[in-house]
């Protein structure tokens, strides 16, 4: 076994090899998970969880009481975001394209909740499509307060992360973000957006972007396939 990483993603990244070279070619079955456990060492809990990775990728496909199956050699477009920075969101984006859709002034309540904007008061927003090659990512609606919104322009958003486009414009830095996750159902206007069916599962991720003074710039809601999207992150043991 490697050195470095946890173990579950050291199992996943030693599979991916025959995997990717044809030793388990397509349609062929792993070995089972009690004798993957048995040949590294490791609980079957950690090789749940490395084949959650490749099934994540592309490259198996689990099955209920029995062996899982290789269904591709190499990854498809991956969804997965392995979130604990803004580096990470930038990596999210690597390939991916922002296919602006409108910039303009609207009502929500979601720029007095989140921005501080007077109850009733428009701000600005920005609602776009994030997608890599034939594959949508996420439909992104971004909300700015009146101020801030009136400082930008639709072409100004030419970088396809928004808050980048943000900073660069007007001289600023976020220096954090607030996220929250939660699930939704596609209504026909989003489901056409995504290429998927009304009704269909969405995981939407809600990014609130503060500035260095701690003031809310910047209030984003992407929403993704749940089927093909999911957030991972390490937890660490700090308990003593």
């Amino acid at each position: 076994m490697r050195v470095n990483g946890p173990l579950y993603r050291q199992v996943a990244d030693i599979l991916r090899e025959p995997i990717g070279n044809g030793s388990f070619p397509v349609g062929s079955e792993l070995p089972k998970e009690a004798a993957i456990a048995e040949h590294f060492g490791v609980s079957l809990i950690t090789v749940r969880q490395a084949l959650r990775d490749l099934e994540g990728d592309g490259l198996i496909r689990k099955r209920s009481a029995k062996p899982a199956v290789v269904v591709a050699r190499s990854p498809s477009v991956s969804l997965s975001w392995n979130f604990k920075n803004f580096a990470d969101m930038a990596a999210f984006t690597k390939d991916a394209q922002l296919t602006i859709k409108s910039y303009r002034k609207e009502k929500s309540p979601v720029l007095s909740r989140h921005l501080g904007v007077p109850r009733g008061d428009a701000g600005y927003c920005l609602r776009s499509v994030l997608s890599v090659g034939e594959q949508k990512k996420a439909h992104v609606t971004t909300y700015f307060p009146p101020d801030v919104g009136a400082r930008l322009k639709r072409e100004d958003f030419s970088d396809v992360l928004i808050f980048r486009s943000v900073q660069n414009q007007l001289g600023l830095r976020l220096v954090v973000a607030h996220v929250t996750v939660r699930a939704e159902l596609a209504d026909e206007a989003l489901a056409a957006d995504l290429d998927i069916a009304a009704g269909d599962p969405i995981l939407t991720v809600e990014m609130l972007y503060q500035s260095a003074d701690q003031r809310n710039i910047e209030f984003s809601i992407a929403r993704h396939p749940a089927e093909k999207f999911s957030i991972t992150w390490d937890a660490p043991n700090n308990l003593t």
